[in-house]
């Protein structure tokens, strides 16, 4: 593959985005508004995790393009409307790395991720109140990676346990709290006791350097082909699942672990 950018194939895409959007063009393009992409640009983001996690570097480098492609879309939209361009994008960007990275582009001496979030609380503040030293809380983010993301900006300040045994012993007050909700059968309280569990095991795979998103993705993938496998093994016995007891499904799911370890 090519390893020099190519002016030409970026003023390629920008002009192939336009004539999308333009009449006579794509129809469905036309039509679509940033909110109406919301959902493909998300959807775009895990493909390119999937992609990651396969190890397939041509398949990364699609998906790769697919994020881009809705980075341009957007960009188009928005220039349609006099709001900014794609050249607005990159400049804004590059402008970003360069002072959030002064020990590069500056004479300043030594960086950490405290120093980003700071000049990062600076540039959000305006003339807001002082912003917290736990950061910009992104409530767009899924629940396990806010949860993540949350704990490692109280971690730079000190607010953090001292090693993993904290929040493995945390672990187990959580779900012995779970339980008495649970007996008391109190519905909200059975609801803030699972959240509080997560956010704990958020907390310990933090700890344990695994991405608790990562990782609960790749299960619930693992969940679903151990069930296509033994929803073949029902077919190849001319079973009906939904006339199968909780004992022979869980046979078969037995075997179907042994069938995709």
């Amino acid at each position: 593959m090519r390893d020099k950018f190519e002016e030409s194939e970026w003023v390629r895409l920008i002009e192939t985005m336009k004539k999308l959007r333009s009449p006579g063009g794509c129809e469905w393009d036309i039509e679509q508004t940033h909110r109406s992409l919301k959902p493909y640009l998300i959807e775009e983001a895990y493909e390119v995790l999937d992609a990651i996690d396969e190890g397939n570097d041509n398949e990364l480098a699609e998906e790769l393009g697919d994020v881009l492609l809705q980075i341009v879309f957007h960009a188009q939209i928005a220039s349609e409307r006099g709001a900014f361009s794609i050249t607005d994008i990159v400049s804004m960007l590059t402008e970003k790395l360069i002072r959030r990275h002064p020990h590069v582009f500056s004479d300043s001496k030594g960086y950490s991720y405290r120093q980003w979030e700071e000049i990062k609380a600076k540039e959000k503040g305006g003339n807001e109140s002082p912003a917290s030293s736990i950061g910009k809380v992104n409530k767009a983010l899924p629940a396990l990676s806010l949860a993540r993301r949350v704990q490692e900006n109280a971690s730079v300040v000190g607010f953090d346990w001292e090693d993993m045994n904290g929040p493995r012993d945390k672990l187990n007050e959580e779900i012995e709290e779970l339980d008495c909700a649970i007996k008391e059968r109190d519905k909200k309280k059975i609801e803030e006791e699972i959240g509080d569990l997560l956010f704990t095991i958020a907390n310990l795979s933090r700890f344990l350097e695994v991405d608790p998103e990562s990782a609960l993705r790749r299960s619930t993938e693992k969940f679903v082909n151990r069930f296509h496998e033994m929803e073949s093994h029902i077919e190849r016995y001319g079973l009906d699942i939904e006339s199968m007891t909780i004992d022979e499904l869980n046979h078969l799911w037995e075997n179907a672990k042994e069938g995709t370890n």
